[in-house]
C-alpha cells in the first residue's frame, strides 16, 4: 500500500506542479509585458483560461496586472499541499497553509526566472539573435531582471557577465532565503520537495 500511495503523491505532485507553472507563467507573462501573439503565450492563455474566466469577475486587476491569476496560482499550490498532506497521513490543516503557498509560490517564480536566464544565455551563444517564439519569450522573461545588473555591471567588450550575478543572487535566495522561511513556517519535510 505505501508504494500506491507513494505513486499517487508523485503522480499528483508532477501534474500539479505542472499546472500551476502554467498559471504561474501567466502572471509572470503579464509582469514583464510579454508579446502575447507568440504561440508559446497563446498556449499559457488557452490552457488558464478555463480557471481564470470566473476568477475574473470577482477578483479586480492591480496595477495593470491580472491579480486572478495570482490568486489562481495560490489557490492551485494550497491544493496541492493540502492533497500531499492527506496522502501523507495528515489530517488537521492549519492557516499556515497560505505561508506555505506564498513561500511555493516565491520559490517556482525564481525557478522560473533561474532556468529562463540558463536558456537565454545558451540561446547566446548556439543562436545569437534568434527570432523564435520561445527565444523571444525567453529574453522577454529574462530582461527585466537582467537590467538592473547591466546598470551595475560595466559591459565587457561585448561579454555580458550580468547573468553570473543574477545566478548569484537567485541562487542566495533560493538556497539560503527559501529554506529558513520554510523552517519558520513551521512547512512539514513532505512539502519541501514542492518548494
Amino acid at each position: 500500500m505505501l508504494g500506491i500511495n507513494d505513486a499517487a503523491v508523485f503522480i499528483i505532485q508532477t501534474l500539479g506542479s505542472l499546472y500551476l507553472l502554467i498559471v504561474l507563467m501567466r502572471f509572470i507573462l503579464q509582469l514583464v509585458r510579454a508579446n502575447f501573439y507568440n504561440p508559446l503565450c497563446q498556449f499559457v492563455v488557452k490552457a488558464t483560461q478555463p480557471l481564470l474566466k470566473p476568477l475574473r469577475r470577482v477578483i479586480p486587476s492591480l496595477f495593470g496586472l491580472d491579480m486572478s491569476s495570482l490568486v489562481l496560482a495560490l489557490l492551485l499550490q494550497i491544493l496541492l499541499f493540502v492533497v500531499i498532506l492527506m496522502l501523507n497521513g495528515y489530517q488537521a490543516f492549519t492557516v499556515l497553509l497560505l505561508p506555505w503557498a506564498l513561500i511555493g509560490i516565491f520559490s517556482l517564480f525564481l525557478k522560473i526566472i533561474f532556468w529562463s536566464m540558463i536558456i537565454s544565455v545558451i540561446l547566446s551563444w548556439v543562436a545569437p539573435g534568434s527570432r523564435s517564439p520561445g527565444a523571444e519569450l525567453v529574453y522577454q522573461i529574462t530582461e527585466p531582471v537582467l537590467a538592473p545588473f547591466r546598470r551595475l555591471i560595466p559591459n565587457l567588450g561585448g561579454l555580458d557577465i550580468s547573468p553570473i550575478f543574477a545566478f548569484i543572487a537567485i541562487q542566495l535566495i533560493q538556497s539560503w532565503v527559501i529554506p529558513r522561511l520554510a523552517f519558520y513556517a513551521f512547512m512539514p519535510k513532505e512539502l519541501f520537495g514542492l518548494i
